[in-house]
């Protein structure tokens, strides 16, 4: 089996993470974030995040394959300091060998030690693969919200799940 190396992400990241951004996002499918970040976005992004809120990364023999984010639901108000929201991007070529799995376990004993109790996730509608990879981490589907995704002049929904930690 592949050693895979999770740790979190800094500015020099950037570049890595912006090309799995690219790719991704010529998909067309597995996102509502129709453009890639630019490097200089990334950075900036980053550099922005607060103790509680980062991003980890996954990689293989020192190449970064795919990336988890995990943010604060909002931070205009601390009455919603307990719920983080969460983002698992992989290159396809690493889907379904247990990389996200091994990034998620790595994100959520951070969350649980940053103080959160709840992680809440958007999936559009037509990613099943992503709906049940949440799933096997125990999100539940909480909602849908209709037409909320707008690529290429199509709409489709978009699931809501949360998971209580």
């Amino acid at each position: 089996m592949t050693k895979i190396h999770i740790r979190r992400a800094t500015p020099d990241d950037a570049q890595a993470i912006s090309a799995i951004w690219e790719v991704i996002c010529a998909e067309r499918v597995y996102t509502a974030v129709n453009r890639p970040f630019s490097p200089e976005q990334e950075q900036e992004y980053i550099a922005s995040l607060s103790e509680r809120e980062g991003v980890f990364v996954a990689e293989v023999e020192g190449r970064i394959v795919g990336f988890q984010s995990l943010e604060q639901w909002v931070r205009y108000t601390d009455s919603f300091d307990h719920v983080g929201t969460l983002g698992t991007f992989l290159l396809p070529e690493w889907r379904g060998k247990g990389i996200g799995h091994q990034l998620a376990q790595h994100t959520l004993d951070f969350a649980r030690a940053h103080g959160y109790e709840k992680l809440v996730v958007f999936i559009r509608a037509g990613n099943h693969r992503a709906q049940a990879f949440y799933r096997s981490l125990d999100f539940t589907p909480c909602g849908v919200l209709t037409r909320q995704v707008r690529i290429d002049g199509q709409y489709e929904d978009e699931i809501f799940m949360e998971m209580f930690l």
